[in-house]
């Protein structure tokens, strides 16, 4: 394997890993790139640039100089509330208390252990990548939960965890937009996309409905399960090659007494999703929302508590069943372990919480996109070359504006109103734009869940920074944006319907 010739790809990678390698610890760096934020905003706001909001008519944007009396007065009153505002901590935190006490008792290992001998290894990748597709449901808390999982699988697999790792986060992040259900991106992007469409025409935009991506979303599930496996083990596997790092996770069978705690935790969890379901499936029941839905609903803002208690009450059973708990001192000395391994994730939020902060804070990221826009718009393109400029163009904004909603608030009332007087439907406008948001998150710290991924890497590669971890996740990157945009073209070319009363055509 080391003496093979090295192809452009894997050249490519060398250089993006070397050189981000060179960077500092990451805890430093997102320090660093917060410094560099805000004297960049002073230089920017020197230069006096101004963009008109696009979705707010008559406003007009500038960069804020965070350098200015009162962008100082802004660093040093809110740096509590950036680090405590960081989107991640507060998630991370609360899951780890449930899935830190299933993984102190032997639980997660266990369930491990038995999947993995039990599934034909050909499939596990495959499976990986399908389960982070899928975990867009659970909103946010899929980074959480299967980055980490996934490398534990692969690890027990005597592969390298990275890879594990790596297969879950780019099913996860980049496969974002896409899903076998509707989840809360649907009505969060289709309720933006209905309101741009109502300037051109409000009759139209009336008959729009919230699935208007549907059909392909589903059919993406499928597509991107197929690429991201190949990508696992064809490209990034081979590359990170022999794992000889000291972490291993013990292939060996189940012995009674962890059968005997199988046995209790799969009881448990059983009552405790029936309890659960009970407070959402019956009509009136409490955590359904005012209009009797789940895609909009209190439901969905409760995951993070909710996969907590479904880890917790698991992982205590089998812990009682198996011995490693005999008491309640058991307990919150392994819930204060687990918090205790959480100190280098900690710091990193600090200091990655100022950084997007700070940038949110100047203006710059909206800045630069209605500048990218006005590119596009100026290019005089148009059919496929304006779908795929327009991918483009989103996909490299996505590097610098990490939130969806926010994006998309700010991109749909320009391009949404110019692919309609071209021919084109608002709903096939958000399709592109999903297709560009989801498949770049991989590859930029601004995305809010990188620092947590780099954190969950360190765990076996001490020396992982963010140069090895972009170069790991862009190949999934580059083969999702082709392909996922070679099947938006061919959707295109059929004409079929992307979803209930949703054409390709306006």
């Amino acid at each position: 394997m080391v003496n093979k010739r090295k192809g452009i790809l894997q050249k490519v990678l060398d250089i993006i890993e070397r050189g981000g390698n060179r960077l500092p610890h990451p805890i430093t760096l997102f320090a660093v790139l917060a410094l560099v934020v805000v004297v960049l905003s002073a230089v920017v706001s020197s230069l006096g640039l101004k963009v008109e909001h696009p979705g707010e008519e008559g406003k007009i944007v500038e960069v804020n100089n965070l350098l200015s009396s009162d962008g100082i007065v802004y660093i040093f009153s809110s740096m509590t509330e950036n680090f405590i505002g960081f989107a991640p901590l507060g998630v991370v935190l609360v899951t780890m208390i449930g899935i830190g006490l299933a993984e102190r008792t032997g639980l997660i290992s266990a369930c491990l252990r038995g999947f993995v001998l039990s599934v034909p290894r050909q499939l596990i990748t495959y499976g990986l990548v399908f389960a982070g597709v899928m975990s867009s449901v659970a909103s946010d808390a899929g980074y959480v939960v299967l980055p980490p999982l996934g490398a534990v699988i692969f690890a027990a697999l005597g592969r390298h965890p990275l890879a594990g790792l790596a297969a879950a986060f780019a099913g996860v992040s980049a496969g974002f937009s896409a899903n076998l259900f509707l989840s809360a991106t649907d009505p969060l992007l289709g309720e933006l996309t209905i309101n741009a469409a109502a300037i051109i025409d409000p009759a139209y935009a009336e008959g729009m409905n919230i699935a208007m991506n549907y059909y392909f979303i589903i059919v993406s599930v499928f597509l991107l399960t197929f690429v991201g496996g190949l990508v696992t083990e064809k490209i990034v596997e081979p590359r990170l090659g022999e794992y000889k790092g000291q972490y291993r996770e013990d292939l060996k069978g189940l012995n009674d007494l962890e059968k005997k705690g199988l046995k209790w935790a799969g009881i448990s969890i059983t009552i405790a999703t029936v309890l659960t379901a009970l407070l959402v499936l019956p009509p009136g029941a409490p955590l359904r929302g005012e209009d009797g839905g789940i895609i909009q609903s209190p439901f969905m803002s409760s995951l993070v508590p909710i996969i907590t208690i479904l880890f917790f009450i698991p992982g205590l059973f089998y812990g009682i069943a198996t011995k490693e708990i005999k008491n309640d001192k058991d307990v919150a000395n392994q819930l204060s372990d687990t918090m205790a391994s959480m100190g280098m994730f900690i710091v990193l939020a600090f200091t990655a919480g100022q950084f997007v902060a700070y940038f949110s804070e100047t203006n710059m990221g909206l800045v630069i996109g209605v500048y990218g826009a006005e590119l596009l718009e100026s290019a005089n393109l148009s059919g496929i070359p304006l779908i795929i400029g327009f991918i483009l163009v989103a996909a490299v904004i996505n590097l610098f504006i990490g939130s969806a909603s926010a994006k998309w608030a700010m991109m749909a009332p320009i391009f949404v109103p110019i692919m309609m007087q071209l021919g084109y439907s608002p709903e096939l406008t958000q399709m592109a734009y999903r297709v560009a948001d989801s498949t770049t998150n991989i590859i930029t710290p601004l995305m809010t869940y990188f620092a947590i991924i780099i954190a969950f890497a360190q765990k076996y590669d001490k020396k992982m920074g963010i140069g090895t971890l972009i170069s790991v996740m862009f190949p999934y990157s580059i083969f999702f944006l082709i392909s996922w945009t070679i099947m938006l073209i061919i959707w295109m070319l059929t004409g079929a319907d992307l979803g209930p009363g949703s054409p390709i055509h306006y």
